[in-house]
């Protein structure tokens, strides 16, 4: 989708980049933390959880461990299990080829994940204690994630097909001719020249090798699953193995970069038909889930096209009847990463609500119950056989392993796989206020305070400023934006929910849409002023700090802050409206948010969107700042970056830029995040200590 997922609520976007070279096997470092205080080289150390799945008994955890060496500037994913009470762990796998999309089979007496062992991406089988190890695909264009049918006699996998034409089709006897002919829309796509897509594919498997091969979705220009976060996630088998559902965004160019519109389709596998299980449903329709007795099918959907951040709603169709049902029409919050419960009368799902991110129950008859409960997020979720497992992450703490009671709520730590780094760090303290807003309302925000904080003391305070626009502050845990780290340098941290943020009802949400520079920017202005009015609070030291949005946030404080600020620091900002408006890609996105063109004059809505735009404005800048941007950003391009620095230096204000040319709208190689963090830092303390 848009900037929404780029900032992603937590970390999961933000990966670091793994491994395909054959030395060295990156492995777990040790770390010694000397003064107690989180450093960029302790942070981008740690290891990084995720993929958690119980075993069909409820008894045993699979799950990936991803470790970073700042050194080789890669990483590398191990496969690791350990026992549901968090007894006999093991580490599986030690190889330099990072293995993927690990999955139970065989009543839990195999794992199959992927690995590029061969050359490329292929499914790899083991024996659950890492014995016995071989490979039983051999597709040439590799698999990118995969799913067995319930019987384990056929496999669902995803890879890339050619899209479009290149110019040596058109042009055979220039075939070193670099130049791209275009003559559509979304000819680029996040970070890459979209000259592949994913298709969904059925193979045969007889126990030991993967046979033929039916592309499901042949000869049709569409994605699936959905770029550019969406994966093996978007299809799902019926419990009897006879039909695949799958979610897809069939639409090309023009049409696709307007239209948010997807749905979910069946496909027989006998017949070979599909048919549009959610025709007439407008809205962005995926991650399908079949009830385990198979009478129903679950989806999150959205229901109104162009509007990619619309409440995610939990429907159900009865397959029988197609019976369609909106199970959260009477709660006004999202509902994400939904599984079945075993009975199929309830699902269990992570809701967003008020900063928090808690695993709620939702039965068939619309009731609901809250399971988890504390300042936390969790992010993922597992359930089998009466057990449940979950990651969870908060500001204080990296995402680790915990079960869940059921009824209790009760969790506990399973994976412990950054406890040893932890122990030997000054947690910083990160508190909830709820602050009332200009227009009257309750806002909360998150104050984040240093290791060691001492009352009596006064600190610089950095605003920090929410990219999406509409990605909730949560207890979340990133390594570019990372609180920790920030209170780790001495600084108070102020994160509001401004307006235009889910997790508090869809008015306040939505309020944003067509009101670029107008309420969100002065409930920033409140959440800053009114911290700054602690003691220990220095408000002749405060700075404002963003990405994506957030630094859209930054451009626009920078011209109307009445020098409140002393630095301001800028990743990835839309700087100038007009020029975003036709340099992105997903233009439902630029429509929908600011209203329309520029060009349509008789649009109240989008002349003030665009009259509000941060270009506008650099008259009146007289502030400090940083600008961060890479090249490979096409979802806001590196141009406007450099359109604000160079604006900066034209009127004589103290700038930086940091620019890199192999990034793109997040920074995902260790080397390059450390020096993010340095530059940010040094930047920082020189204006504001």
């Amino acid at each position: 989708m848009s900037i929404l997922t780029s900032v992603l609520v937590g970390s999961c976007a933000q990966d670091i980049k793994e491994t395909e070279d054959i030395n060295p096997i990156i492995k777990r470092p040790e770390i010694k933390v000397s003064n107690g205080l989180l450093t960029p080289e302790i942070l981008y150390s740690l290891a990084r959880v995720s993929d958690a799945k119980l075993s069909s008994d409820g008894q045993k955890i699979l799950y990936g461990v991803s470790f970073s060496s700042i050194e080789e500037n890669k990483g590398n994913r191990e496969l690791f299990i350990v026992n549901v009470d968090g007894t006999e762990k093991k580490q599986l796998t030690n190889t330099a080829k990072s293995e993927q999309n690990a999955v139970w089979l065989q009543n839990d007496h195999e794992i199959a994940f992927l690995s590029n062992e061969s050359g490329n991406s292929q499914i790899w089988v083991m024996n659950v204690d890492g014995t016995n190890r071989h490979q039983i695909s051999n597709y040439e264009s590799g698999i990118n994630g995969f799913i067995f049918s319930p019987d384990e006699k056929r496999i669902l996998f995803i890879s890339d097909i050619k899209y479009g034409k290149r110019t040596s089709d058109i042009y055979p006897d220039l075939p070193k001719a670099t130049g791209r002919i275009v003559d559509d829309l979304m000819y680029k796509h996040w970070d890459e020249w979209v000259e592949t897509i994913p298709h969904p594919f059925i193979a045969s498997f007889d126990g030991n090798k993967m046979g033929e091969v039916i592309d499901i979705m042949e000869g049709e220009p569409y994605e699936c699953p959905m770029k550019p976060m969406n994966g093996i996630e978007d299809l799902a088998w019926s419990p009897d193995g006879k039909v695949i559902a799958y979610a897809s965004h069939k639409k090309t160019g023009l049409e696709y970069s307007l239209s948010t519109n997807s749905d979910i389709y069946l496909y027989n596998v006998e017949t070979k038909q599909t048919s549009n299980l959610t025709e007439g449903m407008m809205g962005y329709d995926t991650h399908p889930v079949f009830s385990p007795d198979g009478n129903y099918i679950a989806w999150i959907s959205q229901e109104r096209d162009g509007y990619e951040s619309d409440k995610h709603r939990l429907f159900m169709a009865d397959l029988s009847s197609g019976k369609r049902e909106y199970l959260t029409s009477d709660f006004d919050y999202n509902v994400d990463d939904m599984q079945w419960n075993q009975d199929s009368r309830s699902f269990y799902t992570i809701v967003s609500k008020e900063g928090l991110k808690h695993i709620w129950q939702v039965r068939l008859d619309k009731t609901m119950r809250q399971i988890t409960t504390g300042q936390y997020d969790y992010i993922a979720l597992s359930a089998a056989a009466g057990n449940m497992i979950a990651i969870r992450q908060s500001q204080e703490y990296a995402p680790e392993i915990f079960s869940v009671n059921i009824e209790s709520g009760e969790a506990k730590e399973i994976s412990f796989e950054n406890k040893a780094v932890f122990d030997q760090l000054s947690i910083a303290k990160s508190e909830p206020r709820w602050i009332k807003t200009t227009d009257g309302k309750q806002m909360l925000v998150w104050v984040v305070y240093p290791p060691n904080f001492d009352p009596n003391k006064k600190y610089p305070a950095l605003l920090y400023c929410q990219g999406g626009p509409q990605s909730m502050v949560s207890q979340f845990w990133s390594y570019r934006w990372n609180l920790q780290i920030m209170a780790a340098n001495d600084y108070i941290i102020v994160a509001p929910n401004r307006r235009g943020l889910p997790g508090f009802g869809q008015e306040w949400l939505e309020q944003i849409s067509g009101d670029y520079g107008g309420q969100n920017m002065k409930d920033y202005f409140t959440a800053i002023d009114e911290i700054a009015k602690e003691p220990y609070a220095d408000e002749n030291h405060l700075g404002a700090v963003g990405a994506s949005y957030g630094g859209f946030s930054v451009y626009w404080l920078a011209g109307h802050h009445e020098k409140r600020f002393k630095a301001f620091v800028a990743h990835a900002g839309i700087f100038n409206l007009e020029q975003q408006y036709l340099e992105t890609e997903e233009m439902w996105f630029a429509n929908w948010d600011m209203g329309g063109p520029y060009w349509d004059k008789n649009n109240p809505v989008a002349q003030r969107t665009f009259a509000n735009s941060p270009h506008r404005f650099v008259d009146k800048w007289d502030t400090p700042i940083l600008v961060t941007h890479g090249e490979l950003d096409y979802r806001i391009l590196a141009s406007q970056g450099m359109a604000a620095f160079n604006a900066a230096k034209l009127r004589g204000i103290p700038a930086e830029m940091l620019i890199f040319p192999d990034e793109n709208h997040w920074i995902t190689q260790p080397q390059n995040g450390v020096l993010f963090q340095r530059v940010f830092f040094n930047w920082l303390d020189k204006w504001l200590k």
